[in-house]
């Protein structure tokens, strides 16, 4: 492919070849941070009370101090190597909300309450965005040391703590009862009992469910083959700007909300091999669960 192809977004791919790259580059050592922290933080026991772990939208939604400190990490690095673009972070927001030109989209740490738990299933989301579409990412598994990323028409691949990089690409799943599903929960009451409501629907329906816990982790495995489809309400643009990519790139079909929506909003986010992208989408629309669920 020509080095100056023009992408869908108007960009060209030697353009978003070097956003990648930042974007890898910022998220691993955002990720050194966090695994180093969390021991110091917590030495292996979840800890609450002592300022450590504070509260958002509700009780059960935490923010640790490593959430903070990892998106001052990855802001002063963005600040020098890209310190014409905006930025959206899921802990300090954005000083524009305009999704023209170029916006880097961070999450610190996607699966909170696994780091604090140590569940070892939490990850460092670093996207960028041109006029609100995703061109590059990267999503770093912190505890497994495995880098994700993609750019736009350019593929996704996995790189491994050794640097062994493999081509990532969905299943080849073709039958939705032999489906391996992961989803994830909202933190407030009652979108929890209508997401519950739906699984029940939906459970009879696929091989199993998975729940691990960080929509980025989920979206990363769509993209490797480890789990066959993802759906999840009320991502925010951190949860699923670099994973949805990784997943599309790695040929996944994939459904996302707006560049501006909103947890509250409810929409739903959705990712499947592309054996049963179909016959999914069907199943998720008989259920309901195409429709937002406002929280």
């Amino acid at each position: 492919m020509p080095e100056e192809q023009v992408a869908a977004d108007g960009s060209n791919t030697r353009e978003v070849d070097v956003l990648r790259e930042v974007a890898v580059r910022v998220a691993t050592r955002a990720a050194e941070h966090v695994r180093r922290r969390r021991p110091e933080v917590f030495g292996g026991e979840p800890i609450e009370g002592d300022g450590a772990v504070q509260s958002k939208s509700t009780p059960t939604d935490p923010v640790t101090i490593v959430d903070t400190e990892t998106e001052s990490v990855l802001r002063e690095l963005l600040a020098r190597l890209r310190p014409q673009d905006a930025i959206l972070g899921e802990e300090e927001g954005s000083e524009n909300d305009s999704l023209d030109g170029v916006r880097w989209v961070l999450d610190p740490i996607d699966g909170t309450v696994n780091f604090m738990y140590g569940i070892p299933a939490y990850a460092v989301s670093v996207a960028v965005q041109i006029d609100g579409v995703s061109v590059a990412g990267a999503v770093v598994d912190v505890a497994r040391e495995l880098v994700y990323s993609a750019a736009l028409g350019r593929g996704a691949t996995v790189e491994r703590a050794d640097g062994t990089q493999e081509q990532l690409h969905c299943s080849g799943v073709t039958d939705v009862s032999m489906t391996l599903l992961a989803t994830g929960f909202g933190y407030g009451s009652g979108r929890r009992a209508v997401q519950g409501a739906i699984i029940s629907e939906l459970l009879p329906q696929v091989r199993d469910i998975r729940r691990i816990g960080s929509a980025a982790l989920d979206l990363c495995m769509v993209a490797s083959g480890v789990v066959d489809a993802h759906f999840e309400h009320g991502l925010s643009p951190w949860d699923w700007a670099a994973g949805g990519l990784i997943a599309a790139e790695a040929g996944a079909t994939v459904r996302l909300p707006a560049a501006d929506s909103t947890s509250a909003q409810g929409a739903v986010t959705v990712a499947a091999a592309p054996g049963v992208s179909n016959a999914f989408l069907a199943v998720l629309r008989s259920a309901g669960a195409l429709d937002p669920i406002p929280g």
